[in-house]
């Protein structure tokens, strides 16, 4: 089975944008990825048309050795965006092999390990009062683990001490108002510095949270060293790695307690191998998947194989009924996550609508600043 093309498919479902890749094979089957990092959708582009160029007539059956090829063979490391549509290119191969072999990824992977993937979901809403509504709506539908932000008053401007101060009080209002059996799950979205960060966690402890994300930058990992001394709180972090070598500080220094696996930025090939790095460290994968049905597809898949796995996200507590494009994908809700009874991950689009409903341009992601104009991390 020879690959032919790479096809990238960028869409719009509902209030969300997604990133597609379609690996097409000369045996008329294809395979659908989909890229994490989206941000600067040029440079996914022009990875795409280089990856499309290296693995033209590759046999789209070996995809460890594509892997190496795509990751390692430009001489320069492959990370970052480059790393996210390699990522993507990865999930397509891996759906056209359960598809070539008619059987569920799951299955290639060694079976199931769970019934169902255990989800969390984003807690829409600013002030306290729709906070707990809302909360309660859902808490109401199944869903026992509620993600909130650390925020700042609306619009772009972030004070990060001000955030600071108005989260704890979100957490500790949602707590009162939700009892200690709903979890609450924290994503400080690398909004914070050190110093802020050690303040943020040390002072919502008390408050149980199911896990801290993101408190820091990625650049540095080591940094979550001296975070690690200063709080007791469940971390997590990882959702803009790519690669093991990036994971290995934060694993082989046991500086998290929840690996942020993103599967649209490492793959399924990398990915596993990070899982297993986790398993030997005690640290539990819970996969980053803001993103559509077929990061969402993949997620659950390596997630019902894996030994080690705490939750997973998904943004969009009702899947992706109604989308006319997704003709078949996961199953979604009451605080989980399904893969469909399909070979390979499961998801099938129209991919004549979704040709003609591709969108030239992704939407650029959003800033804050300081009080004082300076730019902050979003």
């Amino acid at each position: 089975m020879k690959i032919t093309e790479i096809e990238p498919l960028p869409l719009r479902t509902g209030d969300a944008s997604i990133f597609l890749v379609v690996v097409h094979t000369d045996e008329g089957l294809h395979g659908l990825g989909e890229v994490g990092m989206r941000s600067r959708p040029e440079t996914i582009h022009g990875a795409l048309r280089d990856l499309g160029a290296l693995l033209t007539g590759q046999d789209a059956t070996r995809i460890e050795h594509l892997w190496q090829l795509m990751r390692r063979g430009g001489f320069f490391p492959a990370g970052s965006d480059v790393g996210a549509a390699v990522a993507a290119v990865d999930l397509a191969l891996w759906d056209l092999r359960g598809k070539a072999l008619g059987v569920p990824l799951y299955d290639l992977l060694g079976g199931r390990t769970r019934d169902y993937v255990p989800a969390y979901v984003h807690l829409p809403g600013r002030e306290l009062p729709e906070l707990a509504d809302n909360a309660r709506g859902l808490v109401e539908q199944g869903w026992r683990h509620l993600r909130i932000d650390l925020s700042d008053q609306a619009g772009e401007a972030f004070q990060p001490r001000r955030a600071v101060r108005r989260t704890l009080g979100l957490v500790w209002g949602l707590r009162e108002a939700l009892g200690d059996d709903v979890e609450l799950l924290i994503d400080v979205h690398t909004r914070l510095d050190p110093a802020e960060a050690a303040q943020f966690c040390r002072e919502v402890e008390a408050a149980r949270p199911y896990f801290v994300e993101d408190p820091l930058r990625a650049e540095a990992v080591d940094s979550y060293r001296t975070l690690r001394q200063r709080t007791g709180v469940p971390l997590a972090a990882g959702e803009q790695l790519t690669s093991k070598w990036e994971f290995r500080p934060l694993i082989e220094g046991e500086l998290i307690d929840h690996a942020r696996l993103d599967l649209a930025n490492t793959g399924v090939t990398e990915g596993r191998k990070i899982a297993a790095m986790c398993e030997a460290h005690h640290i539990q994968v819970a996969t980053h998947n803001p993103l559509g049905p077929v990061c969402t597809a993949a997620s659950a898949h390596v997630n019902l194989s894996l030994p080690n796995v705490s939750l997973q996200e998904q943004a969009r507590p009702h899947g992706w009924d109604g989308e006319d494009a997704i003709l078949a994908g996961p199953r979604v809700g009451a605080g989980q996550v399904v893969p469909a009874d399909l070979p390979g991950l499961g998801v099938e689009i129209d991919l004549r609508a979704a040709r003609l409903a591709a969108q030239v341009e992704m939407p650029p992601p959003p800033r804050l600043r300081r009080d004082d104009g300076s730019f902050t991390n979003w």
